[in-house]
């Protein structure tokens, strides 16, 4: 059987250095560099002909350069006669721009994917895409797996859903707020807004009941914290008597801590689907991590076991 072997890039060393406790199996040691112009060099130490390797990182900032670290990585390893090579990229950079949404416009979500396939990669695995239409943008096999089956354990586990309702934060998210409703046996409400420029949206009115309800938000990502934040603003002018975001990917950028610090959201919990920078982090943030199931994932792909008892796993009530 092929030798399975975990390279960890510079992005999530932390999630890469869980799985691989949790896999009892070390991290293969890489020369992972900046040159003084800020190209990047990349040199595998062991061996990996015919092996099974898997490559641990997740594309956040600063996008460009994990991306390109990541191409280089798979071209090392496919110059090196690796056996196959997999991706575990928890957040994917680019998946916003997955449509033309205006004349001239491109899409970078497919642009990432030409790359990746081009590069070499063999399979990819995600969590909570930003449109799941991109899986097939890729010439590989994707395995798309998602965050609200950890947040529905969460929330029952620490008993948050008591009169609580399910909130998708747009019409967007609504298939993926409904499935943690169904999951949990909540009603759902949705924030209805406008979006007057990237990163800048408008709450117009809030659909459903949420007087006297504890909100529980659930989006694929936070970003700059805006939209969030308007959208737990609405909730409470409602009547809303708490406000719960769970978000699989907290991207955090700009001033997202102090709007959050600021704003009247209660609780926020995210994943390490990214790096998470405790700089960064607003108040009362809680972090679940994926490295259980990363490490399922991997043994299974390594294996040739199905994966398809994990995915219809995560939609019974009873794993909870």
């Amino acid at each position: 059987m092929r030798k399975l072997q975990l390279i960890a890039c510079k992005s999530n060393e932390v999630l890469a250095d869980e799985i691989s406790k949790i896999l009892k199996i070390p991290l293969t040691s890489v020369d992972d560099k900046y040159f003084a112009d800020g190209e990047i060099y990349v040199r595998i130490k062991n061996q990996v002909r015919g092996n099974d390797v898997f490559i641990i990182q997740s594309l956040s900032a600063p996008a460009n350069d994990r991306l390109m670290e990541l191409l280089i990585m798979v071209d090392a390893l496919r110059r090196a006669s690796a056996g196959r090579i997999n991706l575990i990229c928890p957040y994917l950079c680019y998946s916003r721009q997955d449509r033309k949404a205006a004349s001239r416009e491109a899409i970078t979500a497919k642009l990432v994917a030409n790359l990746i396939t081009k590069a070499g990669a063999d399979r990819l695995l995600t969590v909570d895409l930003h449109a799941e239409q991109i899986q097939g943008f890729y010439d590989i096999p994707v395995d798309h797996f998602l965050g609200y089956p950890l947040f529905a354990k969460y929330l029952k586990r620490n008993k948050l859903l008591k009169n609580a309702v399910i909130v998708s934060p747009d019409i967007g998210g609504v298939k993926r707020a409904n499935k943690l409703a169904d999951l949990l046996g909540l009603k759902l409400a949705i924030i209805d807004k406008i979006r007057k420029a990237h990163n800048e949206s408008e709450v117009t009115h809030v659909v459903g009941e949420v007087d006297g309800k504890r909100c529980i938000i659930l989006d694929d990502m936070i970003d700059t914290g805006g939209s969030i934040c308007a959208a737990a603003a609405a909730l409470k002018e409602n009547g809303a008597s708490e406000v719960i975001v769970c978000a699989t990917h907290g991207l955090l950028s700009g001033k997202a801590k102090e709007k959050f610090d600021s704003s009247c959201v209660d609780k926020i919990i995210l994943t390490n689907s990214v790096p998470i920078d405790e700089n960064k982090l607003p108040k009362n943030v809680v972090v679940l991590s994926l490295g259980p199931l990363m490490a399922k994932i991997i043994k299974r792909i390594h294996l040739d076991k199905s994966l398809g008892e994990l995915f219809t796993w995560e939609d019974k009530k009873t794993a909870l």
